[in-house]
């Protein structure tokens, strides 16, 4: 495990401005997007999607921040609405992060689109589990994938809810607004701002 933290940290280290670089924590802002199209455009504010075994969904909105290796600073959350296999809405509410299991980066570095959220150079796309809150009392998992290119990871968001888990993302669809997300590192002077 301290191998694979140290393997990401020192893949990580290149990417980040020189403050990051020379020891404050890394912190990494994660989003379920809105997009536009002609231009595209990356907004905080989007939904996604995922599907149970028996066809129930989840659909889930929000935005958040986590700094690598500490568990303590997760901060975020969003709504969440599930459905029923013939799409009858059966609950509603908020959710928060509560805690952070792991994050992996990826090789893709975003560009080519307007990105209202930070500046589009620091967009990556990556995997995080994130564990959360719903407002009912349940808890779950939250796993948010990001990936520029086609490959073996998938766009969008995974969910646990209870006993329930919504383990069969709904992928973005071409020119349909949905289904997408972004992480951004951020840097301590974007914080201040």
């Amino acid at each position: 495990m301290k191998r694979r933290w140290f393997l990401t940290v020192a893949f990580l280290l290149p990417l980040l401005t020189g403050s990051t670089a020379r020891g404050d924590e890394v912190t990494v802002r994660w989003d379920i997007v809105h997009v536009t199209f002609a231009p595209l455009t990356f907004a905080a504010g989007g939904s996604a999607s995922a599907k149970a075994e028996d066809g129930s969904q989840i659909t889930l909105t929000g935005s958040g921040t986590f700094q690598l290796g500490e568990d303590s600073e997760v901060t975020g959350g969003g709504t969440w609405e599930t459905f029923s296999p013939s799409k009858v809405a059966t609950g509603t509410g908020t959710f928060v992060a509560t805690g952070f299991i792991k994050f992996d980066v990826g090789p893709g570095i975003g560009g080519g689109a307007i990105d209202l959220i930070g500046p589009i150079a620091d967009s990556h796309d990556g995997l995080a589990f994130l564990r959360i809150r719903y407002s009912d009392g349940s808890r779950g998992v939250l796993v948010v994938s990001c990936r520029f290119n086609p490959g073996a990871v998938f766009e969008g968001i995974t969910a646990s809810k209870g006993f329930v888990d919504y383990w069969s993302h709904v992928g973005p669809v071409p020119g349909v607004d949905g289904g997408r997300t972004l992480f951004h590192f951020v840097s301590s002077e974007d914080e201040q701002r």
